[in-house]
């Protein structure tokens, strides 16, 4: 890709409405399908489970809790004494077990229920709109418990430390002892639950990369999309697609679950400890959110620079791949041209290019080590000043130090992703940009297909009524006013000068180029087959390439034989090891080879239309002239572009271009031009 040729870059990268709709528009349609309000309609089903999973997790932790009275009665006891929305249980006189056995039975719990039996309903009013998307919300509603489970988890554990720190303290071995069996009980509960938390979101990720993927795929080669994005055509504003549905996607998919469940974390995190926090501390408390609050907003000012640095690194990036996979794809030609000082010349300006732009991302890099280094190591000192005084003064005990800085950490961790993970999220909104941009490329395809200037209709034969065409970028007109009419079995020769439009006119039967007036009647490309100068060369066997585009899908290898033989490359497979064979054949066989390949093709897949692009150049006139006549023995209407004089034997009618005047086009027939010539 040139430097003209490069897409223009938005002015400025932020945080702002338009990265959110393109993050809607990516993420949403796994889960929902889009329509509209269904952006809402999402966010409420979102919140619905959201709920679901709180309920049930209530009663999974009360069940849990009832279980563990029975192997530390002391441990659960003290616990349910230190959570301070229980305490009023506990003042009207209860036990600890009666108080979570009264939780089933109390306000709350009726609560809960209801909101469990709501919410299912909810899902199941839905079930038509979710249905192919069952596996996504079930993935998702596990990890939304599992995280509730994980957080219950470290609450836990940050009690089991305050007893077991006060044990110590304290000398009672008795209570030391037993309270390290319940951290070592909760470690062997709480490992698996971390492993499956961890597997299940990475699992979830793969599904939606895969779904994504392909239906990214699905839109890339619908409409010839790919065509209309290729390097070659006007619409190079989406840069290297195959890098932004291969890598950005992989990206997407992985950082997004990431970023969205370590939120969800946070939140519970933060709701969980912050209780704890501020029972031991108010200052402390409020100090945390304040301290975290600035350095949240000099993050985002770091992560707005960043998002631009990283869109383009993405971009420059896979400018240097594409320029070595293009001196890879062409290294013949370049070897007989002697061009390996100008290819390394643009390989290495890319290659500049991309690490300029990393020296500056390091920079930035660098300024953000320096901010959240210093937001870490300056944050730890925090705790210890504030909660040493309170146990100097005899207000706490000695655990309340160590469950006060685990708490601090755990809060300080909830309110800190935005600061410790600015860079991540600076890469994921490239990615949202890379992809979005993709997205929204794909619809306006399909809204320009539909009104395309160039109207192409399903018929028959071939016909062409007033054709006026300009290339794809509009900057020159072709031929104006083009008419003619081709009815099977007929054949037609389209001549011209170089440049004048033959090639083009073949691209606008295609339905590959709509830029300009007029209309065009054409048989559907499913009993049609395309032969270019430069065969296509899929990659793959020699049958599957003698069956490309497998037009037909019961061909023998008999007929593949014959085929071959009327070719004249009998002894192709022989040669090559046999039909399973599979090489680089854009490589191993001359272009004259490729080209009675292609011809071989004509005959296993039995079109009823053929259009040829200087199809037998390669071709000495005895070969040209046995394959033209197997084209007339098939009883096949075929268009064919060429400059040899030898192919109008083989054609009816002849439509000359000439180049010197647009509006200056001949329809003669064969008999009449060559007199003429």
């Amino acid at each position: 890709m040139t430097a003209e040729s490069q897409p223009k870059l938005p002015l400025k990268f932020r945080f702002d409405r338009q990265l959110w709709q393109r993050f809607v528009e990516v993420a949403q349609p796994y889960f929902y399908p889009p329509g509209p309000r269904s952006s809402l309609q999402f966010l409420f089903l979102i919140l619905t489970q959201l709920v679901f999973v709180v309920a049930f997790t209530f009663f999974f932790v009360v069940a849990l809790a009832l279980i563990g009275f029975q192997f530390a009665p002391k441990f659960f006891a003290g616990l349910v004494n230190e959570i301070i929305y229980l305490k009023f249980l506990s003042s009207l006189g209860k036990s600890s077990v009666e108080i979570f056995q009264n939780l089933l039975t109390f306000t709350p719990a009726y609560i809960f229920l209801v909101l469990l039996v709501i919410s299912s309903g909810i899902f199941y009013a839905y079930r038509r709109k979710l249905r192919g998307r069952e596996k996504q919300w079930l993935v998702l509603g596990l990890l939304l418990f599992l995280a509730f489970v994980v957080s219950s988890l470290n609450v836990l554990l940050s009690y089991v430390f305050r007893f077991i720190d006060n044990a110590l303290n304290g000398r009672n071995p008795e209570v030391f002892w037993q309270f390290l069996g319940v951290y070592g009980i909760t470690l062997v509960v709480a490992i698996p639950i971390i492993i499956i938390y961890r597997y299940t979101r990475r699992k979830l990720a793969l599904f939606w990369r895969e779904w994504l993927a392909n239906t990214f795929l699905k839109d890339y080669f619908s409409n010839r999309t790919y065509y209309e994005l290729d390097s070659n055509a006007a619409n190079t504003d989406i840069d290297n697609p195959d890098q932004r549905m291969t890598e950005d996607v992989n990206s997407f998919t992985t950082t997004i679950l990431d970023l969205i469940l370590d939120i969800l974390d946070s939140v519970l995190d933060l709701v969980a400890f912050t209780g704890i926090l501020y029972s031991i501390s108010t200052q402390l408390t409020i100090g945390l959110v304040g301290y975290v609050s600035i350095a949240t907003i000099l993050a985002l000012w770091i992560g707005t620079k960043l998002i631009k640095i990283n869109f383009n690194q993405l971009r420059l990036e896979g400018d240097f791949r594409y320029g070595m996979v293009h001196v890879r794809d062409n290294a013949e030609s370049i070897a007989f041209y002697r061009g390996e000082n100008l290819e390394l010349s643009q390989v290495e300006g890319r290659l500049g290019r991309a690490i300029r732009n990393y020296d500056l991302l390091i920079i930035w890099l660098a300024l953000l080590d320096i901010f959240q280094y210093s937001y870490e190591y300056f944050a730890r000192l925090v705790p210890y000043l504030i909660v040493a005084p309170l146990y100097f003064a005899k207000q706490v005990d000695f655990g309340t130090i160590g469950q006060g800085i685990f708490a601090f950490r755990m809060v300080l961790s909830a309110l800190s992703i935005i600061p410790t993970r600015i860079q991540s999220i600076s890469s994921f909104a490239a990615s949202i940009e890379r992809l979005g941009m993709l997205y929204e490329r794909f619809r306006q395809r399909d809204r320009d297909v539909v009104g395309s200037g160039i109207v192409n209709y399903p018929s028959a034969h071939f016909k062409v009524d007033g054709l006026t065409l300009n290339t794809p970028n509009a900057e020159q007109t072709l031929f104006q006013n083009l008419s003619f009419e081709l009815t099977p079995p007929q054949s037609l020769l389209v001549v011209g000068a170089s440049g004048c439009g033959k090639s083009s006119l073949l691209r606008a039967i295609a339905g590959l180029w709509r830029n300009g007036t007029g209309t065009i009647e054409s048989p559907d490309y499913t009993q049609a087959l395309f032969l270019p100068q430069q065969p296509y060369m899929l990659l793959g066997t020699l049958r599957e390439q003698l069956k490309y585009p497998n037009l037909r899908t019961n061909i023998t290898d008999e007929e593949i034989q014959s085929a071959l033989a009327i070719v004249n490359l009998e002894n192709l497979s022989v040669r090559m090891g046999g039909l399973d064979a599979q090489k680089d054949w854009a490589a191993v066989l001359s272009q004259g080879e490729q080209q009675r390949l292609a011809f071989a093709r004509i005959l296993l897949s039995q079109p009823k239309y053929v259009i040829l692009d200087e199809a037998t150049s390669a071709l000495d006139v005895t070969n040209e002239r046995r394959l033209y006549e197997l084209l007339q023995s098939q009883d096949i209407t075929y268009i064919s572009v060429g400059h040899r004089p030898s192919l109008i034997d083989y054609h009816q009618t002849v439509l000359d271009l000439r180049s010197a005047d647009r509006d200056s086009w001949q329809l003669l027939a064969a008999k009449d031009y060559q007199f003429a010539s």
